[in-house]
């Protein structure tokens, strides 16, 4: 089975839940490396949050072959 990156956790749209687990991480760790991102003012980390929020698909709403 390939894997897919999906919202999950939903806390805030899901999208740190769904980045880690797509790379095997604790969700709390994805969570405060983007607090630090938006604190250091990085790349627009708000906007970047937005648009995956409406690409990324809910792991709920993802049809299997």
């Amino acid at each position: 089975m390939e894997k897919r990156l999906t919202r999950k956790n939903k806390m805030l749209m899901g999208v740190c839940g769904g980045i880690a687990d797509y790379f095997n991480m604790d969700v709390v760790v994805v969570r405060l490396i983007a607090v630090g991102l938006l604190l250091l003012g990085v790349g627009s980390p708000v906007i970047i949050y937005i648009i995956m929020a409406i690409v990324v698909p809910d792991e709920n709403h993802i049809i299997n072959n």
